[in-house]
């Protein structure tokens, strides 16, 4: 601590009501700018930081081998198979990220109605979750569950004409769990939004004695930020949209009213899904339940706005993610899931 930030601390941070002669006359009133005045000052005072331990970073993977696939929509961010995956894990790991979240992205020729792709033990997930066990133990492994990305029709659950069928679902959603779990797996993250799909998850997982834990998409919007991931996971609905299942971002309760219900049916962590423009979810939510952690998903299409901002000379990308991912810790979030982790940890933020 340098000594201007000595005098600062001795003589006015705990007195921020100073007097002081203004034409004359005696006024007292607040004075902050002492607070701000260089960067060994301002660095003194902030009290929000954000660290590699903070960050779960997305996976998408593919089959096949050699593959490196660059997301048209994600500037920056591959598809991998499996061996090409551990490759980059390395990197991963060496920045001092310990936390993954794994998306299987299949071919359409492998989809249907049933998405059964999905909680094949053999699956795509499955085999990545078992050779990254394999190489990388330490690695804490959170695996999404849904049906959209396995089934033909896109949607998160099973139909019945042209509607969500939400209890025909739940069985299958448990099944991808159990068998993710099984080949080892930390954490399930169920991101269907189907009423009860926490409580089927921990129900099959207790049957089979495992000790997996669940992350609970709790709070999930239907957002238009969600653009480009469709595009990088293959996964947008043939016909429709997910509004009667995601929840409709005019509402300012509900919530708060589905974590609770998360948390009733056994959620081990929470999430608030997507970040940056539900900065006031997530604050109420860590107000509401304050001993239960919470993780938020910065989401694709608020990366790719970042960085396109950046690409069109309309913003400083380093201050801009800098910005954005403190504001979402400082909102109450214990961690963040990004894309932008590795690009924070690479430019020594």
């Amino acid at each position: 601590m340098n000594g201007l930030s000595n005098r600062i601390m001795s003589e006015s941070s705990l007195k921020p009501l100073l007097e002081d002669k203004v034409a004359g006359k005696e006024a007292i009133f607040s004075r902050f700018r002492q607070y701000r005045i260089d960067a060994a000052t301002r660095e003194f005072y902030a009290d929000v930081r954000v660290s590699a331990t903070d960050f779960i970073y997305p996976y998408f993977i593919v089959d096949g081998e050699n593959e490196i696939q660059p997301i048209r929509t994600l500037k920056g961010i591959s598809r991998f198979s499996i061996d090409q995956l551990l490759i980059d894990l390395e990197e991963t790991v060496a920045l001092g990220i310990d936390k993954i979240l794994l998306f299987g992205v299949i071919t359409d020729n492998l989809k249907d109605e049933i998405g059964s792709a999905g909680y094949n033990p053999d699956s795509l997930v499955c085999r990545a979750v078992r050779a990254i066990k394999k190489h990388f133990p330490q690695v804490v492994i959170f695996t999404d569950v849904c049906l959209c990305e396995y089934t033909s029709h896109g949607h998160c659950g099973l139909l019945d004409g042209e509607k969500i069928d939400n209890d025909s679902s739940l069985p299958l959603l448990a099944k991808i769990a159990l068998v993710h779990a099984q080949a080892g797996a930390d954490f399930v993250a169920p991101s269907a939004m189907m009423d009860g799909q926490i409580q089927a998850l921990k129900e099959i997982l207790k049957a089979h004695k495992l000790d997996t834990k669940v992350l609970a998409y709790s709070a999930k919007y239907s957002s238009n930020f969600y653009g480009p991931f469709r595009d990088a996971a293959g996964s947008a609905p043939s016909f429709g949209d997910r509004k009667t299942y995601q929840m409709d971002y005019r509402t300012s309760h509900q919530g708060i009213e589905e974590i609770a219900a998360d948390i009733e049916e056994g959620a081990d962590w929470v999430m608030v899904k997507p970040a940056q423009a539900y900065l006031d979810i997530i604050q109420r939510a860590s107000v509401a339940f304050p001993t239960v952690t919470l993780a938020a998903y910065q989401v694709s299409g608020e990366y790719a706005l970042l960085k396109n901002g950046a690409d069109a000379g309309l913003i400083n990308e380093e201050q801009g993610f800098l910005e954005s991912l403190t504001a979402i810790k400082r909102a109450g979030a214990n961690f963040i899931i990004t894309y932008y982790a590795k690009d924070f940890v690479r430019k020594g933020l």
